[in-house]
């Protein structure tokens, strides 16, 4: 009778544990508004969970829904016209975002300390852990890059997810509801329509911007950026 008694104790005990583990693991449901420096809403903005894409993104009033762990510790919000913006969660089941400047103004205008590294954007330099997707780059004085033909088998073999047909660029398969989205090619801070066809040896610097480290550009680097400084610029 004790055997069964002290059987049904730890039975109990292992449920309770069960339960409180699951329900310490249940998800958390953050709800909020995005909107932009005239208070209007942004729509099809994009959630991120600790730097992580979701699937959740702002409806026609600029409101979100996004389920996240109890863990979760910040929630970004990417758009092509405004940039990214940044919050701690802290517990907090409703968090609402206002967009005061353009991309321009929230990503650049800061400096970068002497020993951090820093990405180059055309525009200026941000901070590589600002920077929620990963970059990609190459050092054209690097002898090394001397054997390619030219600039798209470089940047297709130097730098993944990236691909390059009839001089237009795609990058981690970059698409939208009309199909594959190119990327913005910009040389010498010049924008192109192709890229163009300069021998890797006049090359200095490739950057590869893929995701949000292209939304300085706006809805121009919804498919991300290639960022092409040559060495006749730098002279």
């Amino acid at each position: 009778m004790k055997i069964r008694i002290i059987f049904l104790v730890l039975l109990s005990a292992l449920c309770f544990n069960n339960l409180s583990a699951q329900k310490n693991n249940k998800k958390i449901t953050i709800t909020g508004s995005v909107i932009d420096a005239t208070n209007l809403p942004i729509v099809n903005a994009i959630i991120l969970i600790d730097d992580v894409k979701t699937n959740s993104v702002t409806d026609a009033q600029g409101t979100y829904k996004v389920k996240v762990k109890p863990t979760a510790a910040k929630i970004s919000i990417f758009t092509f016209g405004h940039g990214t913006f940044d919050d701690s969660i802290k517990g907090r089941t409703q968090i609402d975002f206002k967009f005061g400047g353009t991309a321009i103004q929230n990503q650049t205008d800061q400096p970068v300390p002497d020993g951090q590294k820093g990405v180059s954007t055309g525009y200026g330099t941000i901070k590589k852990r600002n920077v929620i997707n990963e970059t990609g780059s190459i050092d054209g004085t690097n002898k090394k890059y001397a054997s390619y033909q030219n600039m798209a088998d470089m940047i297709t073999h130097e730098i993944a997810g990236v691909r390059v047909s009839g001089g237009e660029v795609n990058i981690q398969n970059s698409k939208n509801l009309w199909g594959p989205v190119m990327a913005l090619i910009v040389v010498d801070g010049v924008y192109m329509d192709a890229l163009p066809d300069i021998p890797p040896v006049n090359v200095k610097s490739i950057e590869v911007l893929k995701g949000t480290a292209a939304a300085i550009y706006g809805s121009r680097g919804s498919g991300g950026a290639i960022i092409i400084k040559t060495k006749l610029q730098a002279e």
